[in-house]
């Protein structure tokens, strides 16, 4: 790709687990002289990289240093236990962190979510990724605390997951550098937020709604609905009846005769 190619994309980078596929699309319906280049990268790696200009905007993990980037929260995640398929929690819908408590639970240095006791045994080494714990898991042993996304994303036959509660949450947001939000930033803040391409906070329409030429539509006056004001624009006959109004119009030759009576 030439330096003229990348400065006209539009670049975003996002983490494991988040699926930017739907906004994607989006983009690529409404901009699509504007290439988007998406990029995956590491949870802890996202902010980086928009700070030092390798990215327009990224979906990243909160916290993120609100002091140099601009952030707009998207959505919490359901934080769950994933353990094998005969794993003891498996009987119950929702576990708590003291069924945990016999397990060792293990700690990946990747980890998303803010612990203040991790709950169960520590392993003897922590892991060096998500990855490489989810293989722990399967091996058996321990468990893994993680966001449903990274469950999902980590899926394998012989595991399973469960809803804990009483635990952390992972929370997506949207992030840009404060010093560069660009018309194509705010166009992808209008996407993840559902607006419309004629959204007022968008990208403004050739002309106005309804109208090609530009010209403003009048409203309807007081107590005018827009049906009478179709009406009251037809031409009209003598006293104000419409001409068009079918056997109320005046006969042809502009005299009216009496009804002959009947023999």
């Amino acid at each position: 790709m030439t330096g003229s190619e990348e400065s006209s994309s539009f670049r975003l980078v996002y983490v494991p687990g988040v699926m930017p596929d739907k906004w994607v699309r989006v983009w690529n319906e409404r901009h699509p002289d504007v290439p988007l280049a998406l990029t995956q990268v590491p949870a802890g790696a996202a902010a980086g990289r928009l700070l030092d200009g390798d990215a327009d905007a990224g979906l990243v993990r909160l916290p993120v240093d609100r002091t140099v980037l601009s952030a707009i929260p998207l959505y919490t995640e359901q934080t769950v236990v994933v353990v094998p398929k005969d794993h003891l929690v498996t009987a119950v819908d929702e576990v708590s962190p003291e069924d945990l408590s016999d397990d060792i639970v293990l700690h990946p240095l990747d980890d998303v979510l803010d612990w203040e006791n991790l709950p169960g045994r520590p392993a003897f080494e922590r892991p060096a990724t998500t990855a490489d714990a989810v293989e722990l898991v399967a091996a058996g042993i321990g468990v893994l605390i993680v966001p449903l996304s990274l469950a999902r994303l980590h899926h394998r036959k012989d595991l399973t997951h469960r809803p804990l509660k009483d635990a952390p949450e992972s929370s997506v947001a949207l992030a840009w550098p404060e010093d560069a939000t660009t018309d194509e930033v705010e166009d992808f803040i209008g996407i993840v937020r559902g607006r419309t391409v004629n959204s007022t906070r968008g990208r403004r329409p050739a002309h106005p709604e309804g109208n090609p030429k530009g010209g403003a539509r009048r409203k309807p006056g007081p107590g005018e609905s827009a049906a009478g004001r179709s009406a009251a624009a037809k031409p009209t006959g003598k006293g104000g009846q419409s001409a068009g109004r079918s056997g109320r119009g005046t006969p042809k030759g502009g005299k009216r005769g009496k009804p002959r009576r009947r023999s």
